[in-house]
């Protein structure tokens, strides 16, 4: 194996660590509350304050890459990461788990907004990075779900503190070989010029955008106090869009968001998001509390779509892309999700897995598969690789920003149906299960709409070679030791 592919498995294996604290800590939360006591409301913060960190920052950290280097700030957030995460494991008071969650979050960012840049600088030629890509995609998509089933495993076993503290080792074993794997080049010093103004209206407002989403079902989505935050959150954006067309060196610059690919991708990854994270979640819920599955056994069910998504990313998408392009198996793979999604959507009360279950995996697992690689390739397709950081950053806060969103209103719809069904006096287990019907059927709406974006809107060179090469035209990437 060469050092590339090397280094490609160390890149993965820190995005994995980071994808993984978004779920694994889902399953140790009933037991979090009982040994620090909080409350049902307060708990939520265990989640939300890592969210908050999380999407704040992406995008400030895929420009710091572009300004200060990806290695390095690969590393400084990795490293920031864990260090967060001994603190989370050694936590003995609300307070300090909670802090301890935001400076997770904010690690765990600024090393997801640059890894995407580092193994596109890596693999240059069109197959490797198609491949490199597939590789990637299946670590953010099926780390969610194997995060179930390592949280199972380490609460049932150990203890709740375990799945913060199993970052430790991982997390030192990448800044490791990170520094021996890597190539560091030197930024040029005239590129290190940071964009303050721009910085603090983009990261307050996403963090504010956040904030209301995350909030949006206690709160109430008509509510003054969601509509105010959301509204402030707007005009913040607006401030950044205003300072980003006159500052002379703008953390994001304008002509990047116009890209026709970039702009359709990031909307397809908004939808697509949306999507998953609805089946990722409504699917558990229903394994849990209809099915009377235990958190290992649900992340048993998930290990399927598991590795179908692992074969499908490693090695059939990129086939496909080398092939046909980016445009076809990307809307294949989405339609193909929204089918498993729709199959979900008949899911009775009283379920069997390998009938009602294991057919939906199958679908999602193949269409989450195919889909991720092409997306991924497409975000960065039309990007100079000075600004392959920025590009990263943009395309992790739509995937974060749509996945919030996404799973706020779906969870809202299911509670809606399930709570106007009760009143009309229907059982409480059915009246359950056809909310999260609803929910389903709405999750398909959105992988749909995402086919069809990509189908229609996404700009394609004359071949699949030209496509993934366009962007090896531009001069390589500085990059900080």
């Amino acid at each position: 194996m060469t050092r590339r592919w090397l280094a490609l498995i160390v890149l993965c294996l820190g995005s994995l660590m980071i994808v993984l604290d978004t779920t694994i800590v889902n399953v140790a939360l009933p037991s979090i509350r009982t040994d620090l006591g909080f409350s049902q409301t307060s708990l939520a913060w265990v989640v939300n304050a890592y969210l908050l960190t999380f999407g704040g920052f992406l995008l400030l950290g895929g420009r710091l890459g572009d300004l200060f280097g990806h290695r390095r700030l690969f590393i400084a957030g990795i490293a920031l990461f864990t260090v967060a995460s001994l603190f989370c494991g050694l936590a003995g008071s609300q307070g300090f788990l909670v802090t301890a969650r935001t400076v997770q979050g904010v690690g765990g960012a600024i090393a997801s907004a640059v890894s995407l840049s580092l193994i596109m600088n890596l693999f240059s030629e069109p197959a490797e990075r198609a491949k490199a890509m597939g590789i990637l995609g299946f670590v953010i998509s099926g780390g969610g779900s194997i995060g179930v089933l390592l949280g199972g495993v380490l609460t049932n076993a150990l203890n709740w503190h375990w799945v913060f503290l199993v970052n430790l080792p991982i997390g030192i074993a990448v800044i490791v070989l990170t520094l021996r794997l890597l190539p560091g080049r030197h930024a040029r010093d005239t590129e290190r010029r940071l964009d303050v103004a721009g910085a603090v209206t983009v990261t307050a407002s996403l963090i504010l955008a956040v904030y209301a989403i995350v909030n949006g079902n206690q709160a109430g989505w008509t509510s003054g106090l969601t509509i105010a935050r959301l509204s402030v959150a707007a005009a913040l954006l607006g401030a950044f869009v205003f300072i980003e067309s006159r500052v002379g060196s703008p953390l994001m610059p304008l002509a990047v968001v116009r890209l026709r690919n970039v702009a359709t991708a990031n909307v397809i990854g908004v939808l697509w998001a949306a999507g998953m994270f609805g089946w990722f979640f409504l699917s558990a819920l229903y394994l849990q509390l209809v099915l009377g599955y235990t958190p290992l056994q649900v992340g048993l069910a998930f290990l399927p779509a598991n590795l179908i998504m692992g074969a499908c990313s490693m090695v059939i998408s990129a086939k496909l892309v080398m092939r046909f392009g980016v445009k076809p198996p990307l809307s294949a793979g989405l339609l193909c999700a929204a089918a498993g999604l729709l199959l979900f959507a008949r899911a009775p009360v009283a379920g069997n897995f390998f009938v009602d279950v294991l057919p939906s995996m199958i679908l999602l697992g193949l269409g989450a598969g195919i889909a991720f690689n092409p997306l991924l390739l497409a975000a960065m397709s039309d990007v100079a690789p000075e600004d392959s950081g920025l590009a990263s950053g943009i395309v992790n806060t739509a995937f974060m920003m749509g996945g919030a969103l996404g799973l706020a209103v779906l969870a809202s719809l299911a509670a809606s149906t399930t709570g106007s069904l009760r009143v009309t006096g229907s059982d409480p287990l059915t009246a359950l299960v056809n909310g999260y019907h609803v929910a389903f059927v709405v999750s398909a709406v959105f992988a749909t709409a995402a086919a069809v974006i990509g189908a229609t809107r996404l700009r394609v060179a004359h071949s699949p070679l030209e496509a993934s090469a366009e962007t090896d035209a531009y001069e390589p990437a500085a990059d900080a030791a």
